[in-house]
């Protein structure tokens, strides 16, 4: 039992039994219950309750809150403990479940004052500048797609020091969007540092609601993709998008409107040259 340094000489036979189903299978204990653990064991609940006293944790979610800390969360561990648990006829019911749980906490964490600023400081820009790496690419993309439907000025920003590319034409009449998931990237730290000296705006989305980086943006809004040792959905981000793009084409409905009536007149126009 080395992963967790735990005295299991003075361990009662129940409790050995506990630790070594806890070293074997820890993805799948942070998200079990007491009673799952229990069952899986064909232990009472009050002997998992009892255990984890006799290796130095308060209660089961301090166990979970201090092994997080020490495990490496590997995408691999994601997709092996989202593998246990939606195992059989259940699996879309388990991820629809999960969906919903994690609408239901942004919802709850739901700042409408950072919203309308947010909304506020999208369609006051004088261009909108988006960085994001990994998932939050396809958000990235939908931002784009539909923003500039709406008659917004958008532009991607690049990774790595090709960054500064486009840094160096935001103006204090710009606002970035920025996708900071987990932990922040050096690209996105260097964009919030230099918004200080250049003076444009910055809007994070990021799924930590508690966070080192979180004061730093002008606005932060929450999306929750479920807990860190979780495979993260998209779902929550992507509601929040959507929201985000049908807020900004109601502040400018008349204009927007008029952005995709002459789409759909194009379309028509040039129909037989481009078809769809």
């Amino acid at each position: 039992m080395t992963a967790f340094n735990w005295d299991t000489g003075n361990l009662s036979p129940n409790q050995y039994k506990i630790a070594d189903y806890i070293q074997k299978n820890t993805q799948l204990v942070l998200l079990s219950t007491e009673q799952e653990i229990a069952d899986a064991l064909g232990l009472s609940i009050a002997s998992v309750s009892r255990f984890w006293r006799s290796v130095g944790y308060t209660n089961l979610k301090d166990f979970k809150a201090k092994a997080r800390e020490q495990l490496e969360i590997t995408p691999a561990a994601k997709m092996k403990s989202i593998m246990h648990k939606v195992q059989g006829d259940r699996q879309q019911h388990e991820l629809l479940d999960m969906a919903v749980s994690n609408l239901e906490e942004t919802m709850a964490h739901f700042d409408s004052g950072q919203f309308d600023q947010a909304v506020h400081a999208l369609t006051g820009a004088e261009r909108v500048f988006i960085y994001g790496q990994g998932p939050s690419q396809g958000l990235v993309e939908l931002l784009d797609y539909r923003m500039t439907r709406l008659g917004l000025e958008m532009k991607r920003m690049r990774n790595g020091s090709e960054l500064f590319e486009d840094l160096i034409h935001v103006t204090e009449r710009d606002l970035v969007v920025l996708f900071c998931f987990i932990r922040m990237l050096p690209e996105s730290k260097v964009i919030l540092e230099q918004a200080k000296q250049a003076g444009y705006r910055t809007l994070l989305i990021t799924d930590r609601l508690v966070s080192d980086f979180t004061d730093l943006a002008d606005y932060t809004l929450f999306a929750s993709r479920g807990e860190m040792w979780e495979f993260h959905s998209m779902v929550a981000p992507t509601f929040l998008i959507e929201n985000l793009i049908i807020a900004v084409g109601m502040r400018n409905q008349e204009a927007s409107l008029r952005k995709l009536e002459e789409l759909s007149r194009l379309r028509k126009q040039y129909a037989a040259d481009l078809p769809r």
